[in-house]
């Protein structure tokens, strides 16, 4: 068996809702991240075996295969293909679980995976919401009777879940609004020391008056959160605590990481930067559905053969803040190692692209505190959960 390696990560600033990145077109904005992320180390497009990548709303410019449309729109060689992958919101970080697993197992000796979602264009939903047959017909509901029959006949959204969550683990207003701010704070801090600076590629975008600029940090941190303004937010969902402060924005984005084998890292004279040690995923109750973060870390724990006092650093995707809220419950982290440069709640959660997005973040945050592993988790909708940990090599 081949071990696989992270060789280069790159990642777009966060986009905010119908903000600068929401001017592009989903194969342009990824194939900017592509291009970047081979450049970065010198690694010529045509050694890419295969392209791997995350998206949830499969749909217009976001559909047809997207990975495929990016690597055209990077200019890599036409013989450079790509799949598409759709978990949710673990999309991307599925597709570098796939790409990893193939490396492994000696099918590839380099490949890409990625995520890209721009939310303002393409909503949840958006690929069967109002769509019709070519009849005129409703296209159909994709939830059906099978996964009713599992949440007693009523359909739960993703921000009721959220709330059933703080009850269960018994997370008060509160605590919620004052994880959210901690976001906030976190993500500001980053930004002003510079932690996301290498990690981000600067892109060059159109301002509202019409004039250039260089897009080069996320557009959604909000440094003048306070306990009062979030206080003040109306709840949202139809519950009683869930507001658009303590919710993940909607926002855009995209996200690459150079995958190889060691026999190509050693061809190439490639500097590794990360070895992939394992992934795991786990289901969930489809009717709470965003507690599967719980069950997956414990299983890639297992498949590690290592414990919560291993992680040097911990990010996990804040969704809504009782998703790691419930998962520090019951495993009682360091939560200074958890999402220390804040999470999506500061950060933006363009779900397709948020597994990837966490894993560059991660690889970044270990190599500037001289950390080595790595634990990265989401949750996703209908109830699921990846699972990866890295260790810096």
């Amino acid at each position: 068996m081949q071990e696989a390696f992270i060789v280069s990560a790159v990642r777009t600033p966060v986009g905010k809702k119908n903000g600068s990145l929401s001017q592009f077109r989903a194969d342009e904005l990824l194939g900017i991240v592509l291009r970047e992320v081979v450049n970065r180390v010198g690694v010529d497009p045509a050694l890419v075996d295969d392209v791997v990548g995350g998206t949830v709303t499969q749909v217009g410019e976001q559909g047809f295969t997207l990975p495929r449309m990016g690597v055209l729109a990077a200019g890599f060689p036409d013989d450079t293909p790509g799949v598409a992958i759709n978990r949710q919101c673990g999309s991307s970080l599925t597709a570098l679980s796939f790409a990893a697993a193939e490396i492994v197992a000696g099918w590839r000796d380099c490949s890409i995976a990625c995520g890209c979602e721009i939310m303002s264009k393409y909503g949840i939903a958006a690929e069967w919401l109002n769509l019709t047959l070519s009849n005129g017909k409703p296209a159909g509901m994709p939830i059906g009777p099978a996964y009713l029959n599992r949440t007693g006949g009523k359909f739960v959204d993703q921000g009721q879940a959220a709330e059933l969550i703080a009850m269960k683990w018994e997370i008060q207003k509160d605590e919620l609004d004052s994880f959210s701010m901690r976001s906030h704070q976190r993500a500001h801090r980053a930004q002003t020391e510079g932690r996301f600076d290498r990690e981000i590629i600067p892109i060059r975008v159109s301002a509202a008056d019409g004039q250039e600029k260089i897009l080069d940090r996320d557009e959604t941190v909000r440094p003048e959160t306070s306990m009062e303004a979030l206080a003040g937010l109306k709840p949202v969902f139809g519950t009683k605590m869930m507001t658009a402060g303590n919710s993940s924005p909607i926002s855009d984005g995209a996200s690459a990481v150079l995958l190889m084998s060691a026999d190509m890292v050693k061809k190439l004279g490639v500097k590794p930067r990360a070895r992939i040690v394992t992934s795991a995923v786990a289901g969930a109750d489809p009717v709470m559905m965003l507690t599967g973060p719980i069950p997956a870390t414990a299983k890639v724990m297992k498949k590690s053969g290592l414990n919560m006092l291993d992680f040097d650093r911990i990010e996990i995707n804040e969704a809504f803040a009782s998703v790691p809220l419930a998962w520090g419950r019951e495993y009682q982290p360091d939560w200074e190692k958890v999402n220390p440069n804040g999470g999506a709640i500061a950060l933006g959660h363009p779900v397709g692209n948020s597994g990837c997005r966490l894993v560059v973040t991660c690889l970044h945050e270990l190599e500037r505190i001289q950390g080595k592993y790595g634990l990265i988790t989401l949750c996703t909708g209908g109830g699921m959960a990846p699972a990866v940990i890295i260790e810096r090599v």
